[in-house]
């Protein structure tokens, strides 16, 4: 595979926008290159297309899979594992969706209700503070249940929901 210089651009880009993310540069920069291809590729290719260390590329092929962002794939007569990603954005958001639910907000509810538990028992800790905790826990659960809900609305609605935009307030607020 031959980078053009708008694919470059574009792979150094999501590399960037990975470390703002979160991620590590090479994990980005992989995902956009598989983003990009066509067919699958074998990390040897990566590694070469890339110019970044074979361990490298195996650790972050890892990332992206625990992440589902890419997928093992084989192909005929070659024994080597090729991997791909989600070609459509909507597919790609999702999984990223889901897995920053997993990874941050079940884990923080999971921490908020053992703070709500152990506020039972508590005399010393401040009511503002209770407030404080509660007021999160019932934002961080209404959006858990937000995102439960959206992800059950089939994505051609969704697409039509996001284009109307602020339009959709009318139909709430009277």
């Amino acid at each position: 595979m031959k980078l053009t210089p708008v694919m470059e651009q574009f792979i150094l880009f999501w590399g960037e926008m990975g470390i703002r993310w979160g991620v590590n540069r090479s994990v980005a920069q992989i995902h956009a290159l598989l983003f990009l291809s066509d067919k699958p590729l074998p990390a040897d290719e990566i590694q070469d297309i890339l110019k970044i260390a074979r361990s490298n590329v195996s650790n972050s092929i890892k990332e992206l899979q625990s992440w589902k962002l890419v997928q093992l794939s084989h192909v005929m007569g070659d024994r080597r594992d090729h991997f791909i990603a989600h070609d459509d954005p909507w597919d790609m958001v999702m999984a990223i969706a889901e897995g920053r639910k997993q990874r941050e907000i079940d884990p923080a509810l999971e921490m908020l209700s053992e703070c709500q538990e152990n506020l039972k028992n508590d005399k010393e800790t401040p009511d503002h503070v209770r407030r404080k905790i509660k007021n999160m826990t019932t934002f961080l659960e209404e959006a858990s249940t937000w995102y439960d809900q959206m992800h059950k609305v089939p994505r051609t609605t969704l697409k039509r929901l996001i284009k109307l935009g602020s339009k959709v307030v009318k139909f709430i607020v009277k």
